[in-house]
């Protein structure tokens, strides 16, 4: 009898190591891993269906793994173009919304120019007939200076107006003594008594003060629009280092590695990674957001005493005020010109072409009331443009602080808040213990999850800080009501992207900067009144010269 039991102890035995060894197996089976490696359009035969030991990993932990070199490779590569697109989804939105601001802003300025042109033309064509025909091209010329002005910046647009007030002057005080004969040269002396005897009243130089302030904040607003479109564009073109690709390796698919293809990063072990990848972009904040709070001041400037719309919408009725004024005391004005420049030559009896009665201009428009604002193609007013841009800008602000928290939140890239015991910490399912370290570069020197070099500040983005450190001192001038000079330079500054951040690059060029005010003061003569101490300005023109340097370094 004991001769049987042995055997079946021994059959017994072994049936149950077979049955734990198919378990095992089982349980390191890599099907799961391999499936989803394959749905990424990877090769099959790159991973293993059950696990392997994992001395040829060179990031992801090693030990017994369902990776092989070559998926870790490759892993490599993806978690990168991983990386780039959520930073790309998160700009280019931003980037959309200037763009989008931008270009309705352009288009409803330069509508507003077009329909004053043709207010005023159909408007004088009726009130002066064939007078305002001889003489169109004057009105003319000034809707085409206003034009490019704000498309090219180099006008100086109370000169221009002292010109059209000039010119205007000699026409109207040619057809109110048209039975004299006046050489150039008479001209010329009258045009001098424009400022003097004042012939047109107060409105010229009321018109001055509200043109060129209203031009000028308008085109600074659209020009600031453009610079933010531009700045999201080219910083948040993202080209991760050694360091980060390795980091983001870890992250996003070593966990794949140890069969755990559910768990996701912990939350603040990915803060840590992408603050150290944005570190750079964090750096950014600072002049962001003071920009952000010069376009405010800008915009409120539109929304009141600097209102293009108010400005230009009753254009044709001012400088027909105007007119009426210059006729209305032609005698006057006559008289002092005749003593300041000579008796005029009076034309023989027979050339006389038409009396002073003929030539007087005999009608006013009508009275302008704002209620008859017209919509245009921009589909909206300049009130509630600009309350659409102040909202949207007001959410742009701490944009660049806040890209590291965004791209977490996305489900893609990182567990919620609240899971933070069954998330992946870069070892194993498990907390995260490190503390979150802070934004932009020089915070980077103790993060735990990527080197950074806090040394070597991003070339790019030093440009980009530069560009709205400008933008942002154009935008003060603006909302005091100083004229801005704007002058397009080529794009050399585009780069490839940034060493660490929208893929639009359909931009207009950046600005060079030089501000004056209405008495012709450059900044620097009026450095002293604005508040910037005398020692101060040698410095800051060491720290631009230092900028210019590098920067020309880079280009070459």
């Amino acid at each position: 009898m004991a001769r049987f039991v042995l055997p079946a102890l021994l059959c017994t035995q072994a049936a149950l190591s077979a049955a734990l060894l198919a378990a095992e197996l089982k349980s390191k089976s890599c099907s799961e891993v391999r499936r989803l490696y394959v749905s990424k359009g990877f090769d099959k035969n790159d991973a293993p269906t059950h696990e392997i030991n994992g001395d040829h990993l060179k990031i992801c932990p090693q030990g017994y793994t369902c990776c092989s070199q070559e998926m870790e490779e490759k892993y490599s590569l993806q978690s990168k173009d991983d990386f780039k697109s959520v930073v790309s989804e998160q700009c280019n939105h931003l980037q959309a919304v200037f763009a989008s601001r931008y270009k309705k802003f352009d288009e409803f300025f330069k509508e507003l120019l077009e329909n004053a042109e043709k207010s005023l033309n159909d408007m004088f064509v009726k009130t002066y007939g064939h007078l305002y025909m001889q003489n169109s091209e004057l009105f003319k010329d000034l809707f085409e200076e206003l034009k490019r002005y704000y498309v090219a910046g180099n006008v100086n647009l109370e000169e221009m107006l002292n010109d059209f007030w000039a010119r205007l002057l000699e026409r109207m005080f040619r057809l109110v003594n048209s039975q004299y004969h006046f050489t150039d040269d008479y001209l010329e002396c009258v045009s001098k008594y424009t400022e003097q005897l004042k012939p047109f009243g107060d409105v010229p130089r009321k018109l001055k003060l509200q043109v060129t302030r209203a031009f000028v904040a308008a085109r600074t607003f659209a020009q600031g629009l453009a610079v933010a479109r531009d700045v999201v564009s080219k910083v948040s073109v993202v080209n991760p280092t050694a360091q980060c690709t390795h980091a983001l390796l870890k992250m996003i698919y070593c966990s794949h590695c140890q069969g755990l293809v559910t768990v996701k990063p912990c939350y603040n072990y990915c803060s840590n990674i992408m603050r150290g990848c944005l570190a750079n972009q964090g750096d950014l904040d600072f002049e962001w957001n003071n920009f952000i709070d010069a376009m405010l001041m800008v915009a409120e400037r539109l929304e009141g005493p600097f209102n293009i719309e108010s400005v230009m919408d009753p254009i044709d009725v001012k400088i027909s005020d105007a007119i009426m004024n210059m006729q209305e005391n032609s005698v006057q004005v006559s008289q002092k010109v005749f003593q300041g420049c000579g008796p005029p030559k009076p034309l023989p009896a027979g050339r006389i072409s038409r009396s002073i009665s003929e030539s007087a201009f005999s009608a006013r428009f009508r009275p302008f009331h704002p209620e008859e604002r017209p919509t245009t193609a921009a589909g909206t007013s300049l009130d509630r443009l600009v309350t659409d841009v102040k909202e949207k800008l007001k959410q742009a602000k701490k944009f660049w602080s806040s890209l590291p928290s965004n791209v977490c939140n996305d489900e893609r890239m990182a567990a919620g808040n609240g899971n933070e015991d069954d998330c992946w910490n870069g070892e194993g399912k498990s907390r995260y213990l490190f503390a979150v370290t802070g934004n932009g570069l020089a915070n980077q020197g103790n993060n735990p999850e990527v080197q950074v070099d806090t040394s070597k500040p991003d070339i790019l983005i030093l440009r980009q800080i530069m560009a709205l450190r400008v933008m942002t001192s154009k935008m003060k001038n603006a909302y005091n009501g100083n004229d801005v000079d704007f002058f397009d330079i080529s794009d050399e500054s585009s780069g490839e992207g940034s060493g660490s951040g929208c893929e639009y690059q359909q931009c207009p060029s950046e600005f060079e900067y030089n501000a004056t005010d209405h008495s012709g003061k450059s900044v620097s003569d009026k450095a002293s009144s604005a508040g910037v101490p005398a020692g101060a300005q040698p410095y800051l023109l060491t720290v631009f010269c230092i900028l210019s340097l590098v920067m020309q370094g880079e280009w070459r």
